[in-house]
C-alpha cells in the first residue's frame, strides 16, 4: 500500500499524518529578510529564538504563533501563499505532487537522517537573540534554498 503522502491531499491528512510530514531541519525557523518593493525573500542563518538549535525543533511549539508574531502557522490554506518555503519542504514537495526526499524520516524511518544528510540548521545558526536585528543583512544564507 502505498504511503499516506501519496495517496491523500494535504487536505485530507489527519493532523498526525500532517505534524510527521515535517522533516525536522527547522529551514523554515530561519529569520528571513523581505524587499518591501520587489517581495525577494532572502534567508538568513539566524534561528528563531524558540528553535532548539540542536534538535532543530521549537521550544514552544504549540505557543509559537502568540509567543512570535511573525510565526505562520503552516495548513493546507496558508500553503499557497508561502513561496518562500525551501525546496526541500515535504509539505512543498507533496503539494506540487513530488516524493520525499531519501532522508526524510517518514521514508528513512529513522528522525536523524535529515541531519546526517546535512539538509537540517544543526550546526550551521546563530541565535536570534545574539543579533541586533539592523544586522540581519549580514547573515544572508543561500544554503537553506539548496537542494541536494
Amino acid at each position: 500500500m502505498p504511503p499516506f503522502w501519496k495517496t491523500k491531499s494535504l487536505s485530507q491528512m489527519t493532523r498526525v499524518e500532517w505534524e510527521s510530514l515535517c522533516d525536522g531541519c527547522a529551514r523554515c525557523c530561519l529569520m528571513k529578510l523581505e524587499d518591501e518593493d520587489t517581495a525577494e525573500v532572502w534567508y538568513t542563518d539566524v534561528a528563531c529564538a524558540l528553535l532548539d538549535r540542536q534538535t532543530c525543533r521549537c521550544t514552544d511549539y504549540d505557543n509559537r504563533t502568540a509567543r512570535v508574531p511573525d510565526c505562520v502557522a503552516l495548513t493546507p490554506q496558508t500553503l499557497p501563499a508561502l513561496a518562500w518555503l525551501p525546496p526541500t519542504c515535504a509539505y512543498r514537495l507533496v503539494a506540487e505532487g513530488e516524493d520525499l526526499y531519501w532522508w526524510h524520516p517518514l521514508v528513512s524511518g529513522d528522525p536523524q537522517t535529515v541531519h546526517t544528510a546535512g539538509i537540517s540548521v544543526r550546526g550551521r545558526t546563530v541565535r536570534e537573540q545574539d543579533i541586533a536585528e539592523a544586522d540581519l543583512e549580514d547573515h544572508i544564507a543561500m544554503w537553506p534554498l539548496e537542494a541536494p
